[in-house]
């Protein structure tokens, strides 16, 4: 049996511990509103920028030369891309990301497509780096924080890989954001970008009628070959940024978690440390009876 002095050293790390674990509480607390002031920041320049395509789109005579919103006649390589942290302690946040994208390969060699990876993120590019797979690059040191340029990287590569017929099609893996407790993974395609982007319901028409009719200088057709690396470019960082949000409420719940567990384990620790306690000390009366009764 644990005697009373090992009882209060592990009362001592257990307590030490919950204070780490409280403070990432916190600060993932304060880093997760951050990540949503940011991600409702985004949210009038995203639908702006889709406005603003569809209307160029709507005003181009032809889109059919734009190699962004080409659509393959056959889809045989697929680059999948998934979002993961720099850090763990943040629950099950990496592992379910990782999880759908290895299930997604599977799937897609199955129908006898081939796969290629794209890391963003310490932990999913270690783990991909682990189990053998080759990337076509990697990207990591922002989770956190990503800001605009960092997006753009990711885009660029993708846009690059694209273009020049490497990859057939590209899949973002993600965690979207729900609540603290909640992350969903998201699959989503990046490339080629949908033509249902160059598409308004009938609202949005009755508003550009409203505005009139524009004179594009240069032609249609090149502002919207501009505008389309934009697209995938704010696709990419919408995505980092429910990631981020995403990442700080799986680690606040996690810490808070683990800050409970830790009180429970030290009301328990306790418990056992009084009757060990108790136990020293019925013992040490019994010898001191026992002498007294041998000098008797």
């Amino acid at each position: 049996m644990a005697s009373t002095q090992d009882y209060k050293r592990r009362i001592r790390s257990v307590k030490n511990t919950r204070k780490i674990t409280r403070a990432m509480e916190l600060v993932a607390a304060a880093k997760l509103r951050r990540a949503q002031t940011r991600i409702e920041s985004m949210r009038p320049y995203a639908d702006t920028m889709s406005q603003l395509i569809a209307g160029v789109g709507r005003a181009a005579a032809s889109v059919r030369s734009l190699p962004l919103l080409q659509q393959r006649e056959s889809i045989e390589r697929v680059l999948l891309v998934p979002l993961t942290g720099d850090r763990g302690l943040a629950g099950a946040f990496n592992a379910q990301v990782l999880r759908r994208a290895f299930a997604l390969e599977r799937q897609l060699q199955a129908e006898g497509k081939t796969v290629r990876w794209l890391a963003v993120g310490k932990k999913g590019r270690s783990t991909l780096a682990f189990r053998g797979r080759e990337l076509a690059g990697a990207y990591a040191g922002f989770t956190d924080s990503p800001a605009y340029a960092d997006a753009q990287a990711i885009a660029h590569r993708v846009a690059e890989l694209y273009v020049e017929q490497d990859v057939d099609r590209v899949v973002l893996v993600y965690n979207t954001f729900v609540s603290a407790l909640t992350q969903k993974v998201t699959v989503q395609d990046v490339l080629p970008i949908s033509a249902d982007v160059l598409e308004t319901d009938d609202e949005e028409r009755r508003d550009d009628a409203l505005r009139g009719d524009f004179i594009f200088e240069p032609e249609p057709e090149e502002i919207l070959e501009r505008l389309l690396p934009v697209v995938v470019e704010t696709q990419v960082y919408r995505a980092l940024l429910e990631s981020t949000a995403s990442e700080q409420g799986a680690r606040m719940t996690a810490m808070r978690n683990a800050s409970k567990n830790a009180g429970e384990l030290i009301d328990r620790l306790t418990l056992q440390m009084n009757r060990a306690r108790q136990a020293e000390i019925t013992q040490e009366i019994l010898e001191v009876v026992a002498g007294a009764e041998a000098l008797s």
